[in-house]
């Protein structure tokens, strides 16, 4: 492969073919299903497919097939094929649907009011995930432009990923005869440490979810009557929070939540701290004057992926403080996150979460714990050594900088079915969400130099690949 070859094409085509449909992609308010109840008659999914679709069916790519798939009652997906020499399948994965607009944005920008400025392409979906199908065809129309070899692709983009992809293993068991022996995974939803490098996810943590409620009282009652004798049910709550974390250290208690941090995870958090060292923490928008749980880079970047942790994410049952009067409320219902870590059993986690919450109440208290969303995480198989070295050369010659491991404080709950669905499979899980690109916030952003680099790579893989 002609490296310069390749990357001017890469280049034109991102220029002058890619940022007008992407840009216009994000004007669309693709949110998924878990965000829009009526997405089927609302027809954003279904115009993104479209888009993505037609200009994918419009590139110069020899044996390329194209369609959209819709099982009953599912949402969308766009299957590709490119014939290729050699045996085996590179699948490539990527989503169109997005998360809900936020609020936040800066004056002029917006979720579906794209905007590029400073080489970032800013709106909703660019980086998660609309970029994934283009990059991913023009690697392997890159190649052909050139005459360079390629084993077989196929191309999964689904639309429910940021509802936990739950339509999408269907669609897997639908097309399994058409996807094949699959043999590398290409997944291009993940994150990046800095822009000056390829970052290859090597891990990713799991979650479970479910809603607290807590009542100590049938109706609210005056706090001057009540207080000193009813338990408030937000002190019950927090009474039984304690027994899942430690507030003061941050550290989760319940066994079934904690592993032992495999040894070269530890070593690839701490080449990761050498690299970025205080960017792991100052990326993030503190407050002025807070900090973060520890000063260690790479305990901070192991607590990220490796350790559980415990968010409350939403809440109800408390008025706005303006509308609240002086009574003890009859309830409080609080939304829990527990991030795990990735070799973690979900489903064991979940049911110690909700037995710890729920078993001997403090007070004789009312209290359910109902379960929500459940993910497992996600360790990565060791690296063959030729995609090792393939990595390694092409994040040298496009980035200018050797690739770089990284885990992922996030879920991606594909990863798990792939691998057990192709358990022979290498997986590159890449991305170019870095430092402000601000997934699922507002001012979320494409990075679209690294983008760039990232369409070069990926190419070089392929071609890689085919020469092994």
């Amino acid at each position: 492969m002609n490296s310069d070859h390749t990357w001017r094409h890469v280049e034109r085509v991102w220029d002058e073919e890619i940022l007008p449909p992407l840009t216009e992609y994000v004007t669309i308010p693709a949110r998924s299903p878990h965000f829009d109840a009526e997405w089927q008659s609302n027809g954003h999914l279904d115009r993104s497919a479209e888009l993505i679709a037609d200009w994918c069916r419009r590139r110069p790519v020899e044996g390329l097939q194209v369609e959209i798939l819709r099982l009953e009652g599912r949402t969308p997906l766009i299957f590709a094929e490119v014939a290729g020499e050699g045996e085996g399948t590179v699948l490539f994965y990527g989503h169109f649907d997005k998360q809900p607009e936020m609020v936040g944005w800066r004056e002029g920008f917006g979720a579906w009011e794209p905007v590029i400025e400073d080489g970032r392409l800013y709106g909703r979906g660019g980086a998660d995930d609309g970029y994934a199908p283009f990059a991913s065809l023009l690697a392997i129309e890159a190649l052909q432009a050139q005459g360079v070899p390629h084993g077989r692709c196929v191309m999964l983009i689904e639309g429910c990923e940021e509802s936990g992809s739950y339509d999408l293993p269907p669609y897997i068991d639908h097309l399994a005869d058409r996807i094949g022996d699959v043999d590398l995974v290409v997944a291009l939803d993940s994150g990046a440490g800095d822009y000056e490098r390829l970052w290859l996810t090597c891990s990713l943590r799991g979650f479970v979810m479910g809603n607290l409620e807590v009542s100590t009282v049938s109706e609210g009652v005056h706090s001057g009557s009540a207080s000193g004798i009813v338990p408030s049910s937000f002190r019950v709550a927090r009474m039984l929070l304690d027994r899942v974390e430690d507030a003061s250290t941050g550290r989760v208690l319940l066994g079934e939540m904690n592993v032992e941090i495999p040894a070269d995870r530890q070593e690839e958090a701490a080449t990761e701290a050498e690299i970025l060292g205080g960017d792991v923490a100052s990326q993030l928008p503190f407050v002025s004057g807070a900090r973060p749980w520890e000063e260690d880079a790479t305990q901070l970047l192991l607590n990220r992926t490796w350790r559980p942790a415990l968010s409350v994410v939403g809440a109800s049952g408390l008025p706005e403080p303006a509308d609240a009067g002086n009574v003890l409320r009859p309830l409080t219902v609080l939304k829990l996150s527990m991030r795990v870590p990735p070799t973690c059993d979900a489903d064991a986690a979940l049911d110690s979460f909700e037995k710890t919450l729920t078993e001997d109440a403090p007070f004789g208290a009312q209290v359910a714990f109902t379960h929500g969303e459940c993910a497992a995480g996600w360790n990565a198989p060791p690296l063959e050594p030729w995609l090792r070295d393939a990595l390694q050369e092409s994040s040298q010659r496009f980035f200018g900088a050797g690739v770089a491991m990284t885990g992922e404080g996030g879920t991606i709950p594909l990863m798990g079915l792939l691998t057990q669905k192709f358990p022979r499979a290498q997986f590159v899980v890449t991305g170019v969400l870095g430092p402000g690109s601000n997934a699922h916030g507002p001012n979320e952003f494409l990075d679209i130099p690294s983008a760039k680099r990232l369409t070069a790579c990926v190419a070089e893989v392929l071609a890689r690949r085919a020469s092994r």
